[in-house]
């Protein structure tokens, strides 16, 4: 991101939904997905095994521009976005589940990222320099579990502290999280060079349209017989790191070049994912 304000007013939003997650959440809970080994194994195979599947598949059927498959092969190999939980409660996920779902990812991502990214480079050509784990530990760590452990460190050590925090820190992440999603529907309105900059229209668009929409299906499909865990897993399937995803993209000198294909998928993933979570929650409203 060019502008240092929306770059230091996104780490802060995403800094504050993490803290939030970590004050309000046990340790218990945040690690409760690895004592259901057989949803956790679900979970996996569709976010970090399926998922890039869909998108080797898509990079052999569609003739995609090197840097729009080189992005796309980047959102691929980025699983567990700091903004899961906020969007998963927006289609009535379960927030514990997806809590728990979404730093096991992230804790996985160290070892993930690198493996995805080098199959990626046996079957195809891409515009990007390989990634070190040790670059995918600090961007991984500065913006999930920093603000996470912070939280657990004041349960512990300041319970009645922490207790007393909790609301005013949900409260704050939520508007900063609202207003983070105006400011960049505002940008998408009111700057035209954003608008060119971006992959809209064409072999890219459906092929993304494809990946959010087949990534949707495979999480709903996986997630098992409860419903907010269905809706919980169909939103971290789409929702890729972006931000580790434009780290990764920076590490080359052909990163400028990436980063449409990867704001496009942030957008067009977040608009899609607004009529499922609109039915989720319906048919959540209507089993109830």
């Amino acid at each position: 991101m060019d502008n240092p304000f929306l770059f230091h007013f996104v780490t802060v939003t995403i800094f504050s939904l993490m803290l939030a997650i970590g004050i309000s959440h046990s340790f218990k809970q945040l690690t409760s997905l690895w004592h259901q080994p057989e949803l956790l194994l679900r979970s996996l195979l569709a976010v970090i095994v399926l998922v890039p599947m869909v998108v080797v598949l898509l990079l052999w059927v569609f003739d995609l521009p090197p840097a729009v498959a080189t992005g796309l092969a980047l959102l691929a190999a980025a699983p567990g976005a700091p903004l899961t939980t906020k969007r998963s409660q927006m289609a009535g996920g379960d927030p514990v589940y997806t809590a728990s779902l979404q730093l096991t990812l992230a804790l996985l991502a160290i070892v993930v990222t690198p493996l995805i990214l080098g199959f990626f480079y046996i079957l195809f050509e891409l515009n990007t320099e390989r990634v070190a784990a040790i670059e995918v530990v600090y961007q991984v760590a500065r913006v999930t579990f920093f603000p996470v452990l912070i939280g657990l460190l004041l349960q512990y050590f300041a319970p009645g502290f922490a207790k007393r925090l909790t609301k005013p820190v949900q409260l704050f992440a939520n508007v900063l999280f609202i207003l983070l999603l105006v400011v960049l529907i505002v940008l998408l309105i009111m700057v035209p060079d954003l608008r060119a900059m971006l992959k809209f229209g064409g072999a890219p668009t459906a092929a993304i349209i494809i990946m959010v929409g087949v990534s949707l299906a495979i999480g709903h499909l996986l997630g098992g017989p409860i419903h907010a865990q269905r809706s919980s897993l169909a939103i971290a399937s789409i929702a890729r790191n972006v931000g580790l995803a434009l780290f990764m993209a920076s590490l080359s000198d052909y990163g400028p070049y990436l980063i449409p294909t990867i704001l496009t998928y942030m957008i067009l993933g977040a608009l899609l994912a607004v009529p499922y979570a609109v039915w989720s929650k319906r048919r959540m409203a209507q089993t109830a």
